[in-house]
């Protein structure tokens, strides 16, 4: 069994742990029945855990109950770099053991829904994980003109570490701006000529999240100089998003590889399309 699944950003600003956008890189795995485990990989994350410890193993093996096959990842997709690595890749595993519902087993992993949503059904989605709901997620209308220049750093930002500095409450106000900036988001995100600036304002977690990387609030300010219509953390980070359109990426993307060497910051700059095709099995 072969399945692809494509990375995803979350959150988008305001869309804490709720919005989420499929982009086009891919993270693939196959998986064949064999007399006992076999694992290799190839692209991020090579060999770091080739064996029963995988995430990989686990999820499928949770699903076969079994550990009797051969496994190959391939992925194009940065770990811990908040891209949904870890989404993608329990996805693609669910769905290359025969999981009934690949979406609900990735989704449980982490107790949220956005990534493995995005990347079960491309494009931009809104998804929630509740125990009286389960999974739920929908789709959301997307302009094709948006482009996604990503800047990914080397270093890397765990999840974990970014939840960490997370406030346990926050300001009435502050909720409800990021409620309103939340709504201005889907609808510029929906037409591109709708989209305003303080669409990807937020207040829930980015202000918190800055003083872990040194880099991330004068490279956000960059992209926007530089003609990006918004710019935000993907997911937890440590990648930076810089929305754009076909007019204006190349000029976001040289003006982040500029910032990345000035800065002395070692990374990547990708410039992606949405993925609309979402979760791939053959």
């Amino acid at each position: 069994m072969y399945a692809r699944a494509p990375a995803s950003s979350a959150n988008l600003g305001p869309g804490f742990d709720s919005l989420a956008v499929a982009l086009e890189l891919y993270l693939e795995v196959t998986l064949e029945l064999a007399d006992s485990l076999e694992i290799t990989s190839e692209g991020f994350g090579a060999g770091l855990y080739d064996n029963e410890d995988h995430l990989a193993v686990q999820v499928a093996a949770s699903i076969l109950g079994h550990k009797n096959f051969k496994m190959h990842v391939n992925s194009e997709i940065p770990l811990s770099r908040g891209l949904g690595s870890s989404a993608s890749l329990a996805l693609a595993a669910a769905a290359a053991a025969g999981a009934d519902d690949p979406l609900a087993v990735a989704s449980a992993l982490d107790g949220h829904a956005e990534n493995a949503a995005a990347s079960m059904f491309g494009g931009l989605v809104i998804a929630s994980f509740s125990e009286r709901d389960g999974v739920i997620a929908r789709s959301l209308p997307l302009d094709e003109a948006w482009r996604f220049v990503v800047v990914v750093p080397e270093q890397e930002l765990l999840t974990s570490e970014a939840r960490r500095v997370l406030p346990s409450k926050i300001a009435f106000e502050d909720a409800v701006k990021n409620l309103n900036a939340l709504g201005l988001l889907i609808a510029g995100l929906a037409d591109h000529h709708n989209f305003v600036p303080s669409a990807m304002d937020d207040y829930l977690h980015q202000p918190y999240r800055m003083p872990l990387l040194s880099f991330a609030r004068p490279l956000l300010d960059r992209l926007l100089e530089a003609g990006a219509a918004g710019s935000c953390w993907s997911g937890a980070g440590s990648a930076m998003l810089g929305l754009a359109t076909p007019s204006t990426a190349s000029d976001v993307a040289d003006a982040a590889q500029e910032f990345l060497v000035k800065n002395d910051v070692p990374g990547t700059v990708f410039t992606l399309k949405a993925d609309l095709g979402g979760l791939v099995t053959r």
